[in-house]
């Protein structure tokens, strides 16, 4: 216990060397992956942050769920937000994919003329959320491939999340920030049912 003092001190000046050191001013492309809650509602809080800086801000939705979210009427009030669900979004217990994948690569395709408009005009978007694409990817609905060149190739002022479990691995490589949501215990488990305003 003695040291305690002197170990924070230590983080401390580690922490503000770190913040001195980091001089480099750009868009940053993060992933929320994992098996655990809580990945989109993450990048729905950084969209909601950038908007509060007055950014536009730019959510294509992957996967459409049968009922209403909380999030989708906060998008429709703020001028500032486009949403987009692309097609039907995936049905997941259909043998046929054609629907599927069309959807998926219809929202790609709404995503890169984000990016396209965001290279063209700096006060367009400013952040793009990708909601859902890890697992459109996972499935070979869109070629990861693909999504590492648009990333990689993205305007320097603008920043991209992905969500969505089985991040590939050339997507974590690609990216600056990832963050694997780890599950530990859900109300689900205990027989307890998703919570309007909480889960969706």
């Amino acid at each position: 216990m003695k040291n305690q003092p002197e170990n924070v001190e230590q983080l401390k000046t580690e922490h503000e060397k770190k913040i001195k050191n980091a001089d480099i001013d750009r868009g940053v492309v993060i992933v929320n992956t994992g098996d655990g809650k809580g990945k989109s509602t993450a990048a729905f809080g950084t969209a909601f942050r950038a908007v509060g800086y007055g950014m536009k801000v730019g959510i294509v939705q992957f996967i459409k769920g049968k009922w209403k979210t909380g999030e989708q009427q906060i998008f429709a009030g703020l001028p500032q937000i486009t949403h987009v669900i692309s097609g039907e979004g995936f049905t997941w217990n259909s043998e046929d994919n054609t629907k599927d994948i069309e959807a998926a690569r219809k929202g790609w395709e709404f995503a890169l003329g984000m990016i396209e408009e965001a290279r063209d005009d700096e006060d367009s978007y400013q952040l793009i959320v990708l909601d859902e694409i890890n697992i459109a990817m996972d499935k070979d609905f869109i070629p990861a491939a693909s999504v590492v060149e648009a990333i990689k190739a993205k305007p320097e002022h603008l920043s991209i999340i992905l969500t969505g479990r089985n991040a590939p691995p050339e997507i974590i490589e690609a990216a600056d920030t990832v963050t694997e949501m780890k599950p530990i215990k859900h109300a689900f488990e205990g027989g307890i049912k998703a919570r309007k305003g909480i889960e969706f």
